[in-house]
């Protein structure tokens, strides 16, 4: 199977091009489609950046074509947090979906192998990285608690206390996790980087990652948070190259972000966090 043509080195390709504006378009599409709820706009807006992609480039128009497959597919259904059984099952398989039909498209329609999943670098963890390991939940520790309850966001996730809704809530909470790094930086920025120097491609990959993140719930001063911790991920994954690496750190901010929520609906269950739930 013939590997996708090589591209410039990513530190050579230019910062400012006529590329930029069919990519900020569709990235940028993901504001209306997530963030608003609104196809009527989402829709028409993502179709306007890949016909001006069409005219700019035509391997870019390929490349973001695909990410806005993986768009539309996770549009068809909403991503706020609902654990009933139903949706539990639907949003899954969406979700799976909006992953395998990049990577098909990527293989099997245009024969080459830009999505990988690397979930091994061969490399051993630096000190930073072992250290950042730890970092992550004590600081999800200091922040997450004071930001769900402070800014009521909390109540975007539904209040569980039978052990099914915690079980739901838990593998849900760490399964959008885990696909947020296969869709937004295994598909979405491993594509960009192919036209976009480090620094562009992590920005136009982060505006979808938030906007997501706004229609899961992260709302009200949420992006001041995401946003750090979205462009943090790309940059991580392009210095290991481990998909595993930032996997697990984002599943330790997860593990933080579910025990928050739970303290947030049910005082007095984790009495570590410094700030009280609302009503203790």
């Amino acid at each position: 199977m013939p590997a996708a043509a090589p591209n410039a080195p990513t530190e050579a390709l230019p910062i400012l091009s006529a590329k930029l504006i069919p990519a900020a378009l569709v990235a940028t599409s993901a504001i209306p489609l997530f963030a608003f709820e609104n196809r009527l706009v989402g829709y028409p807006w993502l179709l306007v950046g890949l016909i001006a992609a069409y005219v700019v480039d035509r391997e870019l128009m390929r490349d973001l074509g695909i990410i806005a497959a993986g768009l539309i597919v996770v549009s068809t259904v909403s991503v706020k947090a609902d654990i009933s059984w139903p949706n539990f099952f639907l949003l899954g398989f969406v979700l799976s979906l909006a992953v395998a039909v990049p990577f098909v498209l990527d293989r099997f329609v245009l024969k080459r192998r830009v999505i990988r999943f690397p979930w091994r670098s061969g490399q051993k963890w630096q000190p930073w990285e072992k250290s950042y390991l730890f970092a992550v939940p004590f600081l999800g520790w200091l922040i997450l608690p004071y930001y769900f309850i402070s800014s009521g966001t909390y109540q975007n996730w539904p209040a569980v206390s039978e052990f099914s809704e915690v079980a739901r809530l838990f593998i849900g909470v760490n399964a959008v996790g885990i696909w947020d790094e296969l869709f937004f930086i295994c598909t979405c920025y491993v594509l960009l980087l192919r036209h976009f120097p480090l620094l562009v491609a992590n920005i136009l990959q982060s505006i979808i990652f938030v906007s997501f993140l706004w229609e899961l719930g992260y709302q009200a001063w949420g992006p001041l948070m995401t946003i750090p911790f979205a462009l943090l991920q790309g940059w991580i994954f392009h210095r290991t190259k481990s998909l595993t690496y930032v996997i697990i750190v984002h599943l330790l901010f997860d593990l933080i972000v579910f025990l928050a929520i739970v303290h947030a609906h049910n005082p007095g269950v984790f009495p570590f966090f410094l700030i009280a739930a609302p009503g203790a």
